[in-house]
């Protein structure tokens, strides 16, 4: 038969063994068994091992010869004696039979798998074991059986964390967009956030996110985009809707995920609580605590909050009803006081130590001190104002350059060396022209703002002016002053 016509099944022998080896010796036989094989054992009709070779150096090192002799029953695991003796019952002459797994007990750790097949021969019907060790693929489906345990619990946690993060983010108050950095589109919404805009979340995701957002919300979207690129967090960024032209606030984050970069955006309207940091909490609970009296107010001088020590100075109970009243009720000796401090804050964004006065809630006046400081940035322009009482102050002030007597020992120390008549004129006009000077300076020149202020018509102001020679006045100015000198 040519190889041609052998059928696939004969290639697993060969054809003409005789012809092909000849009468090979039982030496090269049994180096060539002892070269394929890792184990080799050739036993008796019995079943009984007459001699052992193995070819792996992890199965001689178990030092098995004390086989022979033995049953090769009695040398492999309880659980492998059946498949042993099937073996031994099928073993024919000239016929390899099938390969069966068994188990060889080890002196050292787990068992020692080998793969084996048995055949007869000779005469005498003895069988030759041939093996082969499975220890090193045992080892290789071990670990291959861990990792794929280990790839299971970590799938599972995986798992288990998206359904968490996809529950929290369904659920979620907040309105949460998610955006894809690399084309600017949305990625994901949830109801929150479709809600807030006012479009179905099917129709949102997949769109440009800047088209959520009118024109001339163009600039602030982009500076928002381009920073969150190079900062960790942006907070507060206003916008307005297309559809519906809502003030809202953007704030953001970026983190990346499969090599993607994308955005973390959250939306809030302008009136919602915003969360504050650490640190910003601090400084809201120290201004709460401080001893100066701390008030808030909008443009138009409604107070909008107060610190405990501005509730006990105005008399009132509690913080919450002096919200919406207006400053003016408490603080001035008039409403131009109040002009005055606003004045200079819309165009200065400071005052420091403004003198005045404050009424209480029943009838109580004290003479106070304001530094006042305007947050013109955002949505809504605020103005903080921090309140000292008079009493703090020493015993002389500078004002205009000049030291003012404040108290009764001064006056006194001037006794004997100054004329009563002339320290007492002297006195006042010292005073009046301090005092006209102050009122110029804190209405920046407006010399009808500073005559009511100090409760003066506008002709007796004039005519103090050009007593004491501040300023320059005209004929109209000087008109009627005559008969309004007091």
């Amino acid at each position: 038969m040519s190889d041609s016509t052998r059928p696939v099944a004969d290639f697993a022998r060969l054809a003409t063994p005789v012809e092909s080896l000849g009468a090979a010796d039982p030496e090269t036989f049994a180096a060539l068994l002892g070269a394929c094989c890792d184990i080799v054992l050739v036993l008796d009709a019995a079943g009984v091992v007459l001699d052992v070779a193995f070819g792996s150096a992890d199965l001689a090192r178990e030092a098995y010869r004390d086989w022979i002799g033995l049953s090769l029953v009695d040398t492999v695991t309880i659980d492998s004696r059946p498949k042993i003796e099937e073996l031994l019952r099928d073993a024919a002459p000239r016929a390899v039979s099938r390969w069966r797994q068994i188990n060889y007990p080890s002196r050292r750790g787990p068992d020692i798998p080998v793969r084996v097949a048995v055949v007869r021969f000779g005469p005498q019907d003895r069988v030759i074991v041939v093996g082969r060790d499975l220890q090193a693929m045992a080892s290789m489906q071990q670990r291959l059986a861990e990792a794929q345990q280990s790839m299971e619990r970590e799938y599972a946690r995986i798992r288990g964390a998206e359904k968490r993060y996809r529950l929290l983010f369904q659920l979620a108050s907040e309105a949460v967009l998610i955006v894809d950095l690399a084309n600017g589109r949305v990625a994901e919404v949830n109801p929150a956030a479709s809600a807030l805009l006012g479009v179905p979340a099917k129709k949102v995701v997949g769109r440009e996110f800047a088209e959520q957002f009118d024109d001339s919300s163009a600039q602030a979207l982009r500076s928002f985009l381009a920073a969150l690129k190079v900062a960790p967090r942006i907070d507060n960024v206003h916008v307005k809707l297309a559809a519906t032209g809502e003030s809202l606030l953007l704030s953001g984050s970026l983190f990346r995920q499969e090599s993607a970069s994308f955005l973390l955006v959250l939306l809030a309207r302008q009136d919602a609580p915003v969360a504050i940091s650490a640190e910003k909490a601090s400084i809201l609970q120290i201004v709460e605590h401080m001893p100066d009296a701390f008030v808030l107010t909008d443009a138009q001088r409604r107070i909008l909050s107060a610190n405990g020590a501005f509730v006990d100075l105005v008399q009132a109970t509690t913080a919450e009803r002096l919200k919406g009243e207006s400053l003016e009720r408490w603080i001035g000796r008039s409403a131009v006081d109040l002009d005055v401090i606003f004045a200079n804050l819309r165009t200065h964004g400071v005052v420091t130590q403004f003198s005045t006065v404050l009424r209480g809630e029943y009838g109580s006046t004290e003479d106070v001190e304001i530094s006042a400081a305007a947050a013109l940035e955002g949505a809504q322009p605020c103005y903080g104002f921090t309140l000292r009482g008079g009493g703090w102050r020493s015993g002389v002030e500078r004002l205009g350059g000049r030291e003012l007597p404040r108290t009764a020992e001064q006056f006194t120390d001037l006794v004997g060396r100054v004329p009563l008549k002339n320290l007492v004129r002297e006195t006042t006009d010292l005073i009046e022209r301090l005092c006209i000077e102050a009122a110029l300076k804190l209405t920046q020149d407006n010399r009808a703002a500073a005559a009511e202020m100090l409760s003066l018509s506008r002709q007796a102001f004039y005519a103090k002016l050009r007593r004491y020679g501040l300023g320059e006045l005209d004929d109209k100015d000087n008109k009627g002053e005559g008969d309004a000198e007091s």
